[in-house]
């Protein structure tokens, strides 16, 4: 029983804790510290007489789930897919590929926007989150990826076999990856979107424009919800659906802490973390 856990903050370690003390093997793939570590101070969580300091909170937890023998991988996850057979998960990073039996999504909410006048009105008519889910829809046509590092390529790759022209908009960032041929590359700082019912066109900060049909969003990293929305999860005003042991509606897939919703404190994701996590061993031994 292999489960895998994405993200290290408290819902993460709390799911790692109570599915390895169920008997799976459990492996964590993070980023590095998340937002807990930025808090100066933690005031109001039980067992702590006196104030402690976020990052050595987030590290307490992390070395609890060592001593277990929780395995930690540092990395970044850029895609999760049903296994070969159909039975199972394969996790893409940018390092490795990784095989899960259950897969549990604690890598918190977006923290990262963009302000591009346009960008939501034209949500699901020419904006899109998801290349894997949407690629098959841009065959011919003029396809923007907005992004500026792994994210981003990997999500440009998705959709370079359907796209007659694929560019690749920084918004006025330098790329961090190399860009291969056949994929154009726009610095330039993204000023609104248009179009007539439809994605049109993208003006920059320059007073130049592209003709588009469509835009791929893919900032920074892929957080639960970019995870999620690839592998069909129902998602419900900016959270992960879950039911009463956390599960979604993909089976083997869980979810925990802030990407659920409610209230955002580290309580309540140590509690859906382990709840969680005791679901999923409870659903491996099931078969």
């Amino acid at each position: 029983m292999h489960v895998i856990i994405i993200g290290s903050g408290p819902a993460g370690i709390s799911a790692a804790l109570y599915a390895r003390r169920g008997g799976a093997d459990v492996t964590v793939i993070t980023k590095g510290t998340g937002g807990l570590a930025a808090a100066e101070w933690v005031e109001n969580y039980y067992g702590f007489a006196e104030p402690i300091s976020g990052a050595e909170l987030e590290q307490r937890g992390i070395a609890g789930a060592k001593r277990l023998g929780v395995r930690f991988e540092t990395d970044e996850v850029l895609a999760i897919l049903p296994a070969d057979g159909g039975k199972g998960f394969c996790l893409e990073t940018v390092r490795a590929a990784y095989d899960a039996d259950a897969v549990i999504l604690a890598a918190g909410v977006p923290r990262k926007t963009l302000s591009i006048l346009g960008l939501r009105e034209f949500e699901g008519r020419g904006v899109s989150y998801c290349a894997i889910c949407d690629a098959f829809f841009y065959r011919g046509k003029r396809v923007a990826v907005i992004g500026a590092g792994d994210y981003a390529l990997h999500e440009a790759e998705i959709l370079r076999p359907h796209a007659a022209q694929l560019s690749l908009l920084t918004n006025g960032e330098e790329p961090s990856v190399v860009v291969p041929d056949g994929i154009s590359v726009r610095t330039q700082k993204i000023v609104r979107i248009e179009g007539v019912r439809r994605v049109q066109r993208i003006v920059f900060d320059d007073d130049t424009d592209m003709d588009v049909d469509g835009i791929f969003m893919a900032i920074g990293t892929a957080g639960s919800m970019e995870l999620a929305r690839k592998l069909g999860v129902v998602l419900s005003d900016g959270k992960i659906v879950v039911g009463e042991h956390m599960e979604t509606n993909v089976p083997g897939v869980y979810a925990a802490g802030d990407c659920t919703g409610g209230l955002l404190q580290i309580a309540k994701a140590v509690y859906e973390g382990a709840e969680a996590g005791l679901a999923a061993v409870r659903y491996l031994r099931k078969g």
